[in-house]
């Protein structure tokens, strides 16, 4: 498949951090190559404030359009959200797609959506992105020929009126709240179990999949993408002495991420809530990995789901950054292609579990058959003695708390 050729475009503020801004527009490329683009060219504009018209300054339009000219680019991507009336004014101007970073992110998403749940998270957030930018695009109808910023319901956007709009919205919220209702229905069937869950969290390709894959044997997409997971996925996975927990993989989060796909996945993230444990995998191989736990926090404190238990993995430990140091109070450096990862995860979970779980101290008859089942099933056994005389079992364990032992 021919490759769409593109101009990223960014603006760098007086005041706004150098490094930080160079690594966004580096990940913006990054972006545009998940979605299928390749990056001819880079434009950067040098700003005490963006232009209230059309972003970047009159010279630079100008230097634009010849330079759309020049490469004959089909697609022109700005690196931050633009207004409705910015695009209109640029799109009259230069004859190439227009489209902004939250159009990408949006377009990127409806791209990896699988579930029902997410194809539905993922137009409504379009769709409330599209509501604002109907009116006056008229003159852009020729340069939507299909591509990045067209996927999913991008494609009819031009044939909606906003009548119809949120009447597809309204019908989404709706059917949302049907599937968020099954969802809510087996969380709490998990919960019943007794079963320990860890969440997988993390910045977008910090190499969750591929934790995820290493320990529960699944076949979950592992690229060298952004976003190349999007719906959770919940496996089991045997610990030590064959004690079964839940190991559940979620999307990667990204700086900037819209407001309204924090807003639409909401219930896809919040799927981390219910977790006794997250695991925060970190790209230690990436030079800009502060800046990535601080993005991975605040949204855990915007979904205000700060405050359980993290173990944070620093992956990738055999490609370490030469300015990496470890800052989180519990973590762990590992690589999850080395040889000895799964055992050595398998015993660091383990202990985990045990630093959250009670201790208990139980005297069982032999004959109570049912309550050993349920104790090996429901809890994690780590000692258990036969005492002949008195034909009972000594069993010390963990336990949730939430069961009656």
């Amino acid at each position: 498949m021919e490759k769409e050729q593109v101009i990223v475009v960014g603006v760098l503020l007086k005041d706004a951090d150098e490094v930080a801004f160079h690594y966004s527009m580096e990940e913006l490329g990054r972006l545009v190559d998940t979605a299928n683009g390749e990056v001819i060219s880079q434009m950067v504009q040098k700003m005490e404030r963006v232009r209230k018209e059309s972003y970047i300054g009159r010279g630079k339009l100008e230097e634009l359009k010849n330079l759309v000219l020049e490469t004959e680019a089909d697609t022109v991507i700005f690196n931050s959200e633009l207004t409705p009336s910015q695009i209109r004014n640029i799109e009259a101007e230069i004859d190439a797609k227009i489209i902004d970073r939250t159009s990408l992110i949006l377009d990127i998403f409806a791209m990896r959506a699988k579930s029902r749940e997410g194809k539905l998270q993922v137009a409504y957030a379009q769709y409330e992105y599209l509501l604002p930018r109907l009116s006056g695009q008229g003159s852009s109808l020729s340069k939507l020929g299909g591509g990045i910023g067209t996927r999913g319901p991008g494609e009819t956007k031009l044939e909606m009126d906003r009548r119809l709009l949120r009447l597809k919205m309204h019908q989404i919220k709706e059917e949302l709240a049907q599937v968020e209702k099954h969802r809510e229905r087996i969380r709490e069937k998990r919960k019943q179990n007794g079963v320990f869950r860890f969440g997988l969290i993390g910045y977008t390709n910090a190499g969750k999949s591929t934790i995820f894959n290493q320990l529960t044997k699944a076949e979950t997409l592992e690229e060298d993408q952004l976003f190349a997971t999007l719906d959770p996925t919940t496996r089991k996975m045997k610990l030590v002495n064959g004690f079964e927990v839940l190991l559940t993989d979620t999307v990667g989060f990204i700086q900037d991420l819209p407001t309204s796909l924090v807003a639409a996945f909401k219930s896809t993230l919040e799927e981390s809530a219910d977790m006794d444990m997250l695991l925060h995998v970190v790209d230690s191989s990436n030079a800009d990995y502060m800046k990535h736990i601080k993005t991975v926090k605040d949204i855990l404190q915007a979904l205000q789901i700060s405050d359980i238990p993290v173990l944070t993995l620093y992956n990738k430990k055999d490609k370490q950054h030469p300015t990496f140091i470890a800052t989180e109070a519990n973590d762990m450096e590992t690589s999850a292609l080395q040889v000895n990862f799964q055992d050595e995860m398998r015993e660091r979970l383990l202990e985990e579990v045990k630093k959250i779980w009670i201790p208990y101290f139980l005297t069982v008859k032999a004959s109570e058959g049912t309550k050993i089942a349920f104790l090996k099933r429901a809890t994690y056994i780590s000692k258990m003695d036969f005492d002949e005389i008195n034909e009972t079992y000594q069993i010390r364990g963990y336990f949730s708390g939430k069961e009656r032992l």
